[in-house]
């Protein structure tokens, strides 16, 4: 082993002797794996504690074996080679996700550190969501230091892949670090390079205290647990603070660091990252890229924050039982402590009841989220088909933003425009038309397309997002043998040719199932939910009709017969007008019947038509 462990205690460190940096890269090339050995050779976790994907804290993320929240952890280590040989330092390491859906996480984990390391699995190469994390770390000048991991694979090729990432970088071949996060392999030197090459954090030790809030998570006995990366001054306990945007003072009453379980320390100086205790119960007073500075000769100007995330996909999250409508909301102000991407706002829906409208980044940060309701809070839900935000212009000039179906406006509609993204595809050249040809059913466009070597090919395509958020990616992966990745970020809005489809069941419309979708798919679209209606409805006293509708026109019906009982039971022989008189007397009773008779659609029949477009969502690794 190069170097070895020190003790460096907390609060009293020199800044020059601190790096903060995170590891980003695509999906499953082994991030948490090289944080795992990098916790082992820094001797913070002791052999005996040690579990595979030690930073996954949640079960959620250890069954999926992704990580969803990006962990900090403060590491001692000693040089043993080079100019700093035998000098102790501290490393302040995040492990950060890699899902595109997560990469508003990795945006703010960027913003505590001075570098990164970009890791390439030695056996697949470069990713989509590699390059995207690149040019994430490039724009918050942070030094890179390529990695090439999982070089004890039979099937690495990291000479390959080296001379890819040296292109894409602009460095050598043998700049690239060949490591093996499974082994061990590599790692001591990694970490004597990152003290070497990585800056020391700046700032002003003797200026006011100021500290960007990073994250924060609420924990049930100690209130929300915040975590800051101070940039002036320093942080005291029983020392009172004020966070800047709300005003709100608040007394210190524990301060440490995570390494990787958390450690009381007497302060935190310029450029350490750690955690503050107020015993603050209300979610609401520690927001994401707020800044904390002392309440007495407290720093006039604030840090730069974090940009807002914007929500990509809306959804509506109502529980089954209306009477959980108080812990829903209370159960996702505390995810949004944890979760600052997640938006959410009431809404009343005359099917569901009362529940909330949400704004997601992906399918699977909505699916995490429930999953998450589901789990940590006991709550049972029902969620609407996803759908993204629309921008409707009517004949007046009224401009409407349509963040669920049942808004569409009902007057003559003059123009649409729905969100676009910006499509990055890199796959194998074997499979180039048949990207082609998927990303063109999609109503795609395509933009560009660079070799980066012989076998990659990367594909530029701007798409609406309404048509990759169900199965793109799904069938993005069959029709390439799961070698393609894919990536992609927001580039504003586009008109279109959209209506809204809405589902009448008797005559009355059904706000849960309405849906806006492409004038050439709103057919297929009403055929596909009336039989899938047909099918979940129970019969009732009365034939039903169900049929799908653009404004009053009809475009797709399905009928629900009538339970018929048999009123001739009791009618041996006899005269035929007996029979008759019976079986008109049964038609004039369900006449009446229809009229007042209210159709009943039971819990089942909404989760299973609203979810039957998502079964494909990707709750794979991407």
């Amino acid at each position: 082993m190069n170097g070895r462990p020190v003790n460096l205690a907390p609060g009293a460190t020199d800044p020059q002797r601190i790096r903060n940096f995170c590891i980003i890269a695509h999906i499953d090339h082994g991030k948490s794996t090289l944080a795992d050995r990098m916790l082992q050779l820094t001797g913070v976790v002791e052999q005996r504690q040690m579990r595979a994907q030690y930073l996954d804290r949640m079960d959620i993320e250890r069954e999926r074996g992704i990580t969803i929240k990006s962990q900090a952890v403060r590491m001692p280590w000693e040089v043993s080679a080079g100019a700093q040989q035998g000098e102790g330092f501290v490393l302040n390491m995040i492990d950060t996700p890699g899902h595109v859906d997560f990469t508003y996480e990795v945006s703010r984990s960027l913003a505590a550190c001075e570098g990164a390391v970009l890791l390439v699995d030695a056996a697949q190469g470069i990713e989509a969501q590699t390059l995207a994390n690149l040019y994430l770390a490039l724009d918050n000048d942070l030094t890179v230091i390529p990695v090439l991991n999982k070089i004890d694979l039979p099937a690495a090729q990291p000479e390959r892949y080296a001379e890819e990432l040296a292109h894409l970088i602009g460095c050598e071949p043998e700049d690239c670090f060949r490591v093996s996060g499974k082994t061990g392999e590599g790692v001591a030197e990694l970490l004597d390079s990152i003290v070497a090459q990585f800056p020391p954090p700046e700032g002003n030790a003797d200026a006011p205290a100021r500290a960007m809030i990073f994250d924060s998570v609420y924990d049930t006995y100690r209130g929300v647990v915040t975590y800051v990366r101070v940039v002036d001054g320093q942080l005291s306990p029983r020392e009172r603070i004020k966070m800047m945007s709300t005003g709100a003072v608040h007394e210190l009453l524990e301060i440490g660091v995570i390494s990787p379980e958390p450690v009381k320390s007497q302060g935190l100086g310029v450029g350490e990252v750690g955690y503050l205790i107020t015993g603050v119960k209300d979610v609401r007073q520690s927001k994401v890229g707020d800044t904390v500075t002392g309440s007495i000769k407290g720093a006039e100007e604030a840090l730069p924050g974090y940009a807002e995330a914007k929500p990509m996909v809306y959804s509506g999250l109502y529980p089954i039982d209306g009477s959980d409508y108080p812990d829903l909301r209370e159960a996702l102000d505390k995810l949004k402590l944890n979760d600052a991407s997640l938006d959410y706002e009431p809404e009343t829906s005359a099917a569901l009841g009362f529940g909330f409208r949400c704004g997601f980044l992906g399918l699977l940060h909505l699916e995490i989220i429930r999953e998450r309701l589901e789990r940590e809070f006991g709550l049972e839900l029902i969620s609407t088909a996803p759908n993204v935000v629309y921008d409707v212009v009517l004949d007046d000039g009224t401009d409407t933003v349509v963040t669920n179906p049942s808004e569409f406006p009902d007057g003559k509609v003059a123009k649409v425009s729905e969100p676009m993204v910006k499509a990055t595809i890199l796959t194998p050249n074997d499979f180039v038309g048949a990207v082609m040809e998927l990303c063109q059913s999609r109503r795609g466009s395509m933009q560009g397309m660079d070799y980066l070597s012989p076998e990659r090919v990367e594909l530029r395509y701007h798409l609406p997002l309404a048509e990759i958020i169900f199965d793109f990616f799904d069938q993005l992966k069959s029709k390439t043998k799961g070698y393609a990745s894919l990536d992609y970020e927001t580039i504003g809005n586009q008109d279109a040719d959209l209506v809204k489809v809405d589902i009448l069941l008797q005559g009355e419309k059904v706000d849960a199932f309405s849906a806006i979708v492409h004038k050439e798919q709103a057919y297929a679209y009403g055929v596909r939910l009336t039989e899938t209606l047909r099918k979940l409805i129970p019969r009732q006293q009365f034939e039903v009709p169900i049929q799908a509708a653009i404004g009053s026109r009809i475009i797709a019906r399905e009928n629900i017969r009538a339970i018929r009982k048999d009123v001739l039971a009791k009618c041996y022989g006899g005269d035929i007008s007996r029979k008759r008189k019976l079986l008109e007397k049964q038609k004039e009773g369900k006449k009446r019947m229809k009229m007042v008779g209210r159709v009943e659609v039971p819990q089942e029949a909404f989760i299973a038509a609203l979810t039957s477009d998502t079964s494909s969502v990707d709750n794979k690794k991407r």
